[in-house]
């Protein structure tokens, strides 16, 4: 029997079952088994490169899968802060239209109470003014009656001078 290195994958396999036909056809059965074994070491050797492969595939599959879920879980993050962002600025706007509202609200009640002053003070001045109308019609009037009694009494004293 001869130990010696057998070379692996395609050209080992070639060359054990080299070995093995040789040795069955010489008739050395160790020849032949050595042959199996190159063989066999070959197919396991083949089998191990391609488990391998297929590890580092489903391994890269695997970081591929988790950068996506990585991906989409920023994605969702991203999109949950331009929502809080965009509600923060919808809260923003609504919050300056109430403080305009209520600014326009005051000028214009403030405006309203103006105008209410200022008709109350236009209706106090055109009552003073009648006022005053009335006051002058009622002194002329006054002034017009005392008359007319001066003219009466001298017309009763024309009359009748003594009673007086």
């Amino acid at each position: 029997m001869t130990t010696e290195d057998t070379t692996g994958g395609l050209l080992g396999k070639v060359a054990g079952k080299a070995k093995e036909a040789a040795g069955s056809l010489t008739g050395q059965n160790d020849l032949a088994r050595e042959g199996r074994l190159q063989q066999a070491q070959s197919d396991a050797e083949v089998q191990a490169k391609q488990d391998a492969t297929e590890a580092r595939q489903r391994e890269q599959e695997a970081e591929v899968e988790q950068k996506k879920t990585d991906n989409e879980i920023e994605r969702e993050r991203l999109r949950a802060e331009v929502a809080e962002a965009d509600r923060e600025k919808q809260i923003e706007r609504d919050r300056a239209r109430a403080e305009q509202q209520a600014a326009e609200q005051a000028a214009r009640e403030k405006q309203a109470a103006a105008t209410s002053e200022r008709a109350g003070e236009q209706a106090a001045a055109q009552q003073a003014g009648q006022a005053g109308v009335e006051h002058a019609r009622e002194a002329a009037e006054a002034d017009r009656l005392e008359a007319e009694a001066a003219r009466a009494a001298k017309t009763a004293d024309t009359i009748d001078p003594e009673e007086r």
